[in-house]
């Protein structure tokens, strides 16, 4: 278990560069959805923050963004896009206390083992204050397992996620679906859930 949910991390360190520079239309509704929720100037951690385009966009828009991610080549090209530092983080590595209006991870706790979501969820709920919001999405599925690239993903349905928040303290959050694809090129059901600390 320990090799297939580290390579993610080797996946994006290895394809940074293609991963960046690949075709991606931000998900401007979703973000702006996101963004109506917190106060100006909010607070915003971005987890997974990939190639930094989605802590650009927050950027322009007033918001006080601390972009990170888990691999060190994204990371890099993330800075040289955004012009400033983005840290190189785990999920398990998240200890703030009340730190931020709002959390936003898109299409990357679906990585997290499901084992060990709950307490990622925790660690997120722990950094959000009190009213704080958190947009994260998944891929749907049934079983977790391995894309072609060797990328593991934790694939929930919308009651096992639903329960995954429970269990870190979020009260049940609100999911919607949508069909879509990602860098793979195969259709995807996803799972897009907001979260309210």
């Amino acid at each position: 278990m320990r090799t297939s949910t580290n390579k993610p991390i080797a996946f994006y360190d290895e394809n940074a560069a293609s991963y960046a520079a690949r075709k991606r239309h931000a998900p401007v509704a979703r973000l702006t959805a996101f963004a109506d929720l917190l106060p100006s100037g909010g607070t915003i951690l971005e987890l997974g923050c990939g190639a930094g385009a989605d802590s650009a966009w927050l950027i322009e828009r007033g918001f006080t963004v601390t972009p990170t991610d888990g691999s060190a080549a994204m990371a890099r090209e993330a800075e040289a896009r955004l012009g400033r530092p983005v840290r190189v983080m785990r999920f398990s590595d998240l200890n703030e206390v009340t730190a931020y209006d709002g959390v936003w991870a898109n299409a990357c706790l679906l990585h997290v083992p499901r084992a060990e979501l709950p307490d990622v969820l925790r660690r997120i709920r722990r950094a959000l204050k009190d009213g704080g919001h958190f947009h994260a999405s998944f891929k749907a599925g049934v079983e977790e397992g391995a894309d072609r690239f060797g990328r593991y993903y934790n694939r929930p349905d919308q009651e096992w996620l639903t329960e995954a928040y429970r269990l870190a303290g979020f009260t049940t959050p609100r999911i919607e679906t949508a069909s879509g694809g990602g860098y793979d090129g195969e259709p995807t059901e996803w799972l897009h859930v907001i979260a309210r600390r």
